[in-house]
């Protein structure tokens, strides 16, 4: 019956599980594990995951266990055995490197080198994806599917649900309408919606862009802290309001706002690397002690929305030449590339050099 949940929706129904703290299961031929989101991790469900016996394990990516020196013996993550005495503190000060400066000996830390890591990997995905810590604490089930419905637990299968992981959300227009601004009062806002739940991301159409010929067109990722609070750690509200006075001045343009905050780890993360940022850390080292790489966006949700719009090619708005290539790949031909170097502060210099420097990004 079309009223069961698909895999999309089952998967969209355990990310908000892991961030309520609920665990799920994560089913695979001959057995399958148990997820616990290590942020979002409680005392009772600690001690009920410890009397099901076994050893969990904290997983963790390989960028936070290079920083914890914890052995990633399955490449891209670590499976550091949870110590019989370890409790929510431990959980978490492996998990978060809120303190790693003032208590860097988190160790000694053990990795699993056993077995098959591909269950924890859809793991620190799906907490990835719920825009969580990157660290799941995990156990092994022998008969996953029991487990799960005897206990209401979100079951997902690995088969079906492994691809969608990693594709990109699909985003389809809700509603456009007409939307006057400062830079342009003739400007239409269109509304698309994720199918797997996820945020919704917006295009602003200014005048009425031939859809025969390149659009000048920006790739905006959504900044809380610059759009909205005027932030000066970063150039973001300076490139969204440049962007949108060209537009305007050319009487035609689209902007796409995505609502991928902090290069897609979301505000809290971000916040987060912020206040390691504090501590002297760079952005890049920042995301890295996290658990992140440089930069987890996926602009093929661009190249998604301009093509349902109509649009083939663009006159693109950006210093970051991923842009250039994730468009040319998915079907978007960059026909030029406008500089937008815009909003340098006192406060963001050294976050634009590290831009340049480390992230590629164009003078």
């Amino acid at each position: 019956m079309t009223f069961t949940p698909n895999t999309i929706e089952i998967l969209s129904r355990a990310r908000a599980d892991l961030r309520m703290g609920v665990p799920v299961v994560i089913a695979a031929h001959g057995g399958g594990i148990l997820v616990l989101a290590a942020e979002t991790l409680g005392q009772a469900r600690l001690d009920d995951l410890r009397a099901l016996g076994g050893t969990p394990v904290l997983t963790i990516t390989a960028r936070r266990a290079e920083t914890l020196k914890a052995r990633p013996y399955d490449g891209d993550l670590a499976r550091v055995l949870l110590p019989v005495d370890a409790g929510l503190e431990w959980v978490a000060a492996v998990a978060d490197p809120a303190d790693d400066l003032t208590h860097p000996m988190k160790g000694p830390l053990t990795s699993a080198r056993e077995g098959d890591a591909t269950l924890h990997r859809l793991a620190l995905r799906l907490a990835k994806s719920a825009q969580l810590l990157p660290a799941a604490i995990v156990a092994d089930l022998p008969e996953p599917t029991t487990f799960a419905r005897a206990r209401n637990l979100t079951l997902i299968d690995t088969d079906s649900a492994g691809p969608l992981l990693t594709a990109p959300p699909h985003p389809h227009a809700v509603v456009s309408a007409r939307l006057p601004v400062a830079a342009a009062e003739n400007g239409r806002l269109h509304i698309f919606r994720p199918d797997d739940g996820s945020e919704e991301h917006y295009a602003f159409e200014i005048g009425k862009p031939a859809r025969d010929a390149p659009v000048l067109a920006r790739l905006h990722s959504a900044c809380f802290t610059g759009d909205v609070m005027g932030s000066l750690k970063c150039d973001c509200g300076a490139q969204l309001q440049g962007a949108l006075a060209q537009m305007g001045a050319a009487g035609e343009g689209v902007l796409l706002y995505l609502n991928q905050e902090g290069r897609g780890i979301g505000l809290a993360n971000k916040m987060r690397a912020y206040s390691l940022q504090d501590q002297g850390f760079d952005t890049v080292e920042a995301n890295h002690r996290l658990g992140f790489e440089d930069d987890e966006r996926d602009f093929r949700l661009g190249a998604e929305i301009l093509k349902s719009l109509g649009f083939s090619r663009v006159r693109l708005l950006t210093n970051n030449p991923r842009k250039i290539d994730m468009m040319e790949k998915y079907g978007i031909t960059v026909t030029d590339r406008v500089s937008l170097r815009l909003g340098e502060t006192a406060q963001n210099r050294a976050y634009l050099a590290t831009k340049v420097a480390k992230s590629g990004h164009l003078p």
